[in-house]
């Protein structure tokens, strides 16, 4: 049954957002292409959107029991994952440029997801996504995603199959991440007189 619901729309950066129950955020050491979603730590998720730079119509649901699936055409498939969340509130933060922004609206109060009868540190996570303009790019895209967050042990995680373009590019970013920063660093010599 639903629990709570908020809604509301978020200025995108240029690579999506981290979802879920911390706010010690950092750029996933995976990247998630071909899917929507997947783990940035065992307590977030980091979500890929077609909208890049622009806004975002973002609707989170906290339920007490799993909801029905969504039925509608309008929606991309629906992925799932679950997320450790010892402590119940939810965090949110996009991903710009080479930093990362807290993005839960101030006006908009804070969600915490309900305790499990049982202890169960786990959620399950469901991310629904539709865009009025499917091809990636810059602006209003009209974007909409559709989170529902609920108790439940932990399961593997439920995605549709990617191409073998994708997994080289996981790989690609994964190497690039594994790279320590001061091997893209160089130094020149001071060629001017002094």
């Amino acid at each position: 049954m639903l629990v709570r619901e908020s809604s509301f729309t978020v200025a995108l950066g240029e690579n999506g957002y981290l979802i879920g129950f911390t706010d010690d955020y950092d750029y996933p050491d995976e990247f998630p292409f071909g899917r929507r979603c997947g783990p940035a730590t065992d307590e977030s998720a980091v979500v890929l959107t077609t909208t890049d730079t622009g806004p975002l119509h973002l609707t989170i649901q906290l339920h007490d029991t799993p909801p029905a699936p969504e039925t509608s055409s309008d929606w991309e498939p629906a992925e799932e994952m679950s997320l450790h969340a010892d402590t119940p509130t939810l965090c949110l933060a996009t991903l710009e440029q080479g930093d990362i922004l807290h993005a839960w609206p101030d006006e908009e109060p804070i969600l915490e997801i309900p305790p499990s009868p049982d202890g169960e540190d786990w959620v399950r996570m469901r991310l629904r996504c539709h865009a009025d303009n499917p091809d990636p790019g810059i602006g209003d895209h009209g974007e909409r995603h559709l989170i529902q967050l609920w108790r439940a042990p932990q399961e593997p995680p439920v995605h549709p199959d990617i191409t073998d373009a994708d997994h080289q590019a996981q790989a690609d970013y994964a190497t690039d991440r594994a790279i320590s920063v001061k091997d893209y660093t160089t130094t020149y010599p001071n060629t001017q007189p002094e």
